[in-house]
């Protein structure tokens, strides 16, 4: 009973911090996840950052006329604070504005000047459809007109407007980082083998990732990814050593017992897939406990305010590591049921 419920708490905390790691890279990665393209173009010397890059209409020009290079379009985001309508004035949401051409998985065409698709999870701050939200200092107006999911970045909630909307709302807010018309920081591009092909065409000039790569040099979410897996390591390897000095304390005081056994011919193997099995069977309703408690603690966390993000591939993936760590840890206990001596455990137990 003792080892289920320290087991429980264990598996909680390993589906828990899963699924923070899960939320975390999704709330970051979002909006680059959800391009339908084949490769993102940044300036060579912007490090893959879109605010740091651009690429002017001669460098789009030289990229399109490329033969493996079947469509392109411009892209660029701009980090700001929202002002949402009944709501404090300090009380901003966080929210990052992209100017597209190329319409992102889920992401209608580009809307009419002034407006804008929000993504879902500013539901949290208090916007609604038809809600015009004044952004950056220079409380810029763009209306919501609809709803999109999943296209967070960094941290802070997609609004998806045309190009025109984004140069203006760049222009008035980061004057520093105003752009001359069809300048982008980014170009979104589809095609057949178009990284190789970019980065040879234009000798060096551009750098071209695919999406994944994309999304793993968004800063922050190759240094998170790392951390929480370490964490997470390290919580898979105090559940070994539970279920280790579990079945070590068993087999101790089942010593008589496995000594009857093999007086009456039962293997040491059997022995030891017994006990495997019973340490199986343990993690698995821990396991199966925690699952429902971490569903119910992701449903009664407000939306917006924790990045969790709890999926079955999550908790399968959890269960597999504690049953991998329930046949480690007692193995361990293999040595001590082979040692057992049928006569001297006979004997002992009288």
């Amino acid at each position: 009973m003792t080892a289920t419920v320290i087991l429980t708490l264990i598996a909680v905390l390993l589906m828990f911090l899963g699924g923070l790691l899960d939320g975390l890279i999704r709330s970051s990665t979002g909006a680059v996840r959800a391009q339908q393209a084949d490769a993102i173009v940044y300036a060579e010397s912007a490090q893959a950052s879109f605010l740091r890059s651009r690429i002017d209409p001669t460098t789009r020009a030289e990229i399109e006329a490329l033969p493996a290079v079947e469509q392109s379009g411009g892209l660029g985001v701009v980090l700001l604070g929202a002002r949402v309508p009944g709501n404090g004035p300090r009380d901003l949401a966080n929210i990052a504005l992209w100017g597209y051409e190329l319409a992102p998985r889920g992401v209608p065409a580009p809307p009419d000047d002034g407006e804008a698709w929000a993504d879902r999870v500013l539901e949290a701050d208090g916007v609604e459809l038809g809600d015009v939200l004044l952004v950056g200092p220079a409380r810029s107006p763009v209306t919501v007109v609809g709803w999109v999911e999943d296209t967070s970045y960094t941290g802070q909630a997609g609004l998806w407007a045309n190009v025109d909307t984004w140069h203006a709302v760049l222009s008035v807010n980061r004057p520093d980082a105003a752009l001359a018309d069809g300048v982008f920081q980014a170009l979104a591009v589809r095609g057949a083998d178009v990284v190789a092909a970019i980065e040879t065409g234009l000798g060096g000039r551009v750098e071209a990732l695919t999406i994944d790569d994309a999304v793993n040099a968004i800063p922050g979410v190759t240094e998170q990814r790392t951390t929480f897996n370490q964490i997470l390591g390290v919580t898979v390897v105090v559940a070994l050593v539970v279920i280790a000095l579990f079945f070590a304390l068993l087999t101790v005081e089942r010593t008589a017992l496995y000594g009857v056994l093999k007086a009456v011919g039962a293997r040491s193997g059997t022995i030891f897939l017994g006990l495997v099995v019973q340490a199986m069977v343990v993690t698995l309703v821990a396991a199966a406990v925690a699952g429902a408690a971490v569903v119910v603690l992701d449903l009664l966390i407000p939306p917006g305010s924790i990045p969790l993000s709890i999926s079955a591939t999550r908790i399968v993936i959890s269960v597999v590591l504690l049953l991998v760590a329930a046949v480690v840890g007692s193995a361990f206990s293999l040595r001590r049921v082979l040692r057992v001596d049928p006569a001297s455990a006979l004997g002992s137990s009288s």
